[in-house]
């Protein structure tokens, strides 16, 4: 009988511990997700708020976990290509040493950066390994070590390098990299400037 009721016992925190293990796999509620924001965020003005909230492209990419079908992908594509704005003068790569600069600072579009005090930065060390004197770097992207060198420095390269820093969903929909032209983190001078990091021969990226 003590057996009997051993295994009893058993069985059922065999299925309560099935039912906590479905329970924090099941995906939270849109309501939930957002009821956690808005308590993550008290007392923001305006524009931080507006920054709460997705557009047609995060909204779709977060509706399919960032894997959209190839109908919606297309759509995105096509999307961020609508929204790249190129120099007036044509000319894509501006100073690679001004761009390293921007790739390590991470100044900008944080709370205690506001009312702004110098440029935003680009942060690209974060996310990737650029150079090989930088020991500190990010892996959430690849590596970009002999990005251009990689690319045999072509002006469709320069092109693609530029497009993709500005609006990233154009080349990888549902990219997890910022949309810094898109979005207004980076001027057009500021993209130009890491492109030419990425691009110039003369680059420590490229040596």
């Amino acid at each position: 009988m003590r057996a009997y009721a051993t295994i009893l016992a058993a069985a059922a925190l065999g299925a309560s511990l099935s039912t906590a293990a479905l329970a924090q796999d099941a995906a939270p509620s849109k309501a939930e997700v957002d009821a956690v924001i808005e308590a993550a965020f008290p007392g923001i003005d305006a524009e931080w708020t507006a920054r709460l909230t997705p557009d047609a492209t995060m909204e779709q990419c977060n509706r399919f976990a960032n894997l959209p079908p190839d109908d919606v992908f297309e759509e995105i594509r096509t999307r961020a290509a609508g929204t790249i704005v190129y120099p007036d003068d044509g000319v894509l790569m501006g100073s690679w040493e001004n761009g390293e600069t921007l790739a390590q600072s991470g100044y900008g579009m944080r709370f205690s950066d506001y009312p702004p005090r110098r440029e935003t930065g680009g942060n690209c060390y974060a996310c990737h390994q650029l150079t090989p004197q930088e020991v500190s770097y990010g892996t959430l992207g690849p590596s970009l070590l002999g990005y251009g060198k990689l690319r045999d420095f072509s002006e469709e390269a320069v092109k693609a390098t530029y497009e993709k820093i500005y609006d990233p969903h154009v080349a990888l929909p549902c990219s997890m990299m910022p949309r810094f032209g898109t979005n207004g983190v980076l001027t057009i001078d500021q993209i130009r400037d890491i492109v030419a990091l990425l691009m110039d021969p003369a680059s420590p990226v490229n040596q």
